[in-house]
């Protein structure tokens, strides 16, 4: 059994907020744990029970789990963006490609692919940049490195982290907490997302355009 498999089996025994809170820091943060296998199960337990009227040991609320969700990817994040200023660029590479690095699913590649979209498209890819799976759990180590502001770094944060969660309580709840479902359509989600967004920016500067033709 993988330690993952271990973490998700421990998980299923001791699911609650705090629980949700804790490894959704590690998701965020950059040791590797899906973010699929914490808020779906916990969205479909609560839903159900909600239907049942049951309660027992488990969360019974939904909007909660996310909250508690977001709450935990916030502290992930923070952890990666302070650490990125204390250590600097060099220390991080240097974690990166070293045994320890590699065994947290971190490379060179995933580090500056991160770091390249964070310089692409600025501060506001703390907020897309949380709907990309490869992207996610990185994205706040750059924002660290240039020292982003920390109080846009915390608002863009919530924003991405709170509608990648919805979007995953909302998929537990329709997938009836079926993890292959869950894992075969979290990506295509995210590629939806960021199509709205996409089509939402486009609508507002098109809209913003005629405006200003119109004064």
């Amino acid at each position: 059994m993988s330690l993952i498999d271990s973490i998700t089996a421990w998980y299923a025994a001791h699911m609650n907020y705090a629980s949700i809170t804790a490894l959704m820091t590690i998701e965020s943060s950059f040791i590797p744990f899906p973010s699929e296998v914490v808020i779906p199960p916990a969205a479909y337990v609560a839903d159900q029970s909600a239907a049942l009227c049951t309660t027992g040991n488990y969360p019974v609320d939904v909007a909660l789990i996310v909250l508690f969700g977001t709450l935990g990817a916030m502290l992930g994040a923070i952890i990666n963006y302070l650490l990125s200023i204390w250590l600097g660029r060099a220390i991080i590479y240097r974690f990166v490609d070293s045994k320890l690095g590699h065994m947290c699913l971190l490379s060179r590649e995933k580090m500056e692919k991160a770091e390249a979209y964070f310089n692409e498209h600025g501060k506001v890819s703390t907020f897309v940049g949380r709907l990309i799976p490869g992207i996610r759990q990185l994205i706040s180590i750059p924002a660290g490195l240039s020292k982003m502001h920390f109080g846009q770094f915390l608002l863009y944060t919530f924003l991405g982290a709170f509608i990648w969660n919805t979007v995953l309580a909302l998929l537990g709840i329709l997938a009836h907490g079926n993890m292959a479902l869950i894992n075969e359509y979290s990506h295509e989600l995210s590629v939806a997302i960021l199509g709205l967004l996409g089509v939402a920016v486009v609508y507002f500067i098109v809209k913003r355009l005629i405006a200003s033709t119109k004064r």
